[in-house]
């Protein structure tokens, strides 16, 4: 950890659970849950995938920046939900982008899928009508376009990068961000990711890999509320959802010198690779990368509070998950909170998404439930399946780990 201390300014998000922040608080602390029927496109009596976390559209009336007419070669829906949070992100934090600090404003925003939508309608056009490509078909689809847009959006003309590490995206982004912070290129970044994943053959994808949930053959569908189920005994593979979650994050002395109050900071992180199977994550580098985020925060595991997980509901992905705390926390494990029981997986906005979470978790005292849970033998976990609970947090651990092996998790610490 460097010398400057990188406090959280603001936060928004748009989930499946809804679309203002305080809308979603609420459900997650009531135990809602904002999976229900797969509506994004036609579905097929053996398209294997039938439920979804779909984030509701949003009056864009107050948005000048989100008319018909300036987003009308932005037909992706990752802009319109990135500028929005990202926009509302800002307003929250009281920072105004002026030509004076925009050099010191840095993007790390990004997304795990991008816009594939745009080039999967675009090569259908040209199969079904023999249409070419609207021109901004490709800046549609390409991944590092919507830090672009943000940067666009915002005027910040400091450093910007995507920073694509699948499911632990947004987790990444605020890494790299305090790296930047650290090394005195920025004084503000633009952290959090977007993903609106539910397009046909991405969601068919997840399903042949044996990764998305779809009901046991020849067993009746369940109610979609109750589909995903991390840690449980009866997981059955994560839930595609969408969502967007934006992170400010700035230096102490930019807080101070410009009248700011922060209620967070990100303590520590770390970051691990595999090295192992593409999708079957890895107990050895995945506890370390636990491990090394604890001690880069200056603590010791019995300092961390809570745990919010990565979760998917993959019988791999969360047995190793827990074993890892397992090993490290003994048999101390601090309250694991598994936000993708509510949300479904938003892919890299999931960690985004949850890391703000937690930290309205952090301010109002209140860790979120895991809801549908049934006690798995081999995973002993108190994963708050009763409900909303009132616990004091000074230290949270933040967990997240994506395709490819990369492993990325932060704490945070309520000041």
């Amino acid at each position: 950890m460097g010398s400057k201390k990188a406090f959280i300014l603001g936060y928004d998000a748009v989930s499946s659970l809804g679309t203002d922040l305080d809308t979603q608080w609420q459900r997650a602390i009531d135990g809602d849950c904002g999976i229900g029927k797969l509506t994004r496109f036609p579905l097929t009596a053996d398209f294997p995938v039938r439920v979804a976390g779909e984030v509701a559209e949003v009056d864009l009336c107050p948005y000048p920046f989100l008319q018909p007419r300036e987003m009308a070669h932005w037909t992706s829906p990752i802009f319109k939900y990135a500028l929005l949070v990202v926009h509302r992100a800002l307003e929250k934090s009281g920072i105004v982008i002026t030509p004076e600090i925009a050099p010191r404003v840095a993007v790390t925003f990004s997304s795990a899928v991008g816009g594939l939508d745009a080039v999967l309608h675009a090569d259908r056009l040209i199969i079904a009508e023999g249409k070419m490509p609207h021109p901004f078909t490709n800046p549609n689809s390409c991944i590092n376009m919507v830090g672009g847009k943000v940067s666009i959006l915002t005027g910040a003309t400091g450093p910007i990068c995507s920073t694509i590490t699948a499911c632990a995206t947004g987790v990444t982004s605020l890494i790299m961000g305090e790296m930047l912070l650290q090394r005195n290129m920025a004084d503000v970044v633009i952290c959090g990711a977007v993903d609106f994943p539910l397009v046909e053959p991405i969601v068919a994808g997840f399903a042949t890999m044996n990764g998305a949930y779809r009901p046991k053959e020849g067993q009746p569908e369940e109610p979609p509320e109750k589909t995903s189920r991390p840690f449980s005994f009866n997981r059955r593979g994560f839930v595609v959802s969408e969502g967007a979650g934006c992170i400010i994050m700035a230096t102490d002395e930019f807080a101070k010198a410009h009248g700011l109050k922060s209620k967070i900071e990100m303590a520590g992180w770390s970051m691990t690779s595999d090295a192992s199977h593409f999708v079957s994550p890895n107990l050895t580098t995945v506890q370390r990368c636990i491990k090394e985020t604890i001690a880069n925060s200056g603590l010791q595991p019995a300092d961390i509070d809570a745990v919010n997980a990565h979760a998917t509901s993959t019988k791999v992905g969360d047995k190793i998950e827990a074993d890892a705390l397992r090993n490290i926390f003994g048999k101390n494990i601090p309250p694991v909170s598994a936000n993708k029981s509510q949300l479904g997986h938003a892919m890299g906005a999931s960690s985004a998404i949850e890391a703000i979470l937690a930290m309205e978790g952090m301010i109002k005292e209140t860790l979120l439930p895991t809801i549908n849970y049934v006690p798995d033998p081999a995973i002993e976990i108190d994963c708050v399946a009763e409900g909303a609970r009132k616990v004091s947090q000074e230290f949270v651990l933040k967990n997240a780990f994506g395709f490819g092996g990369c492993n990325s998790c932060l704490v945070l610490r309520r000041l």
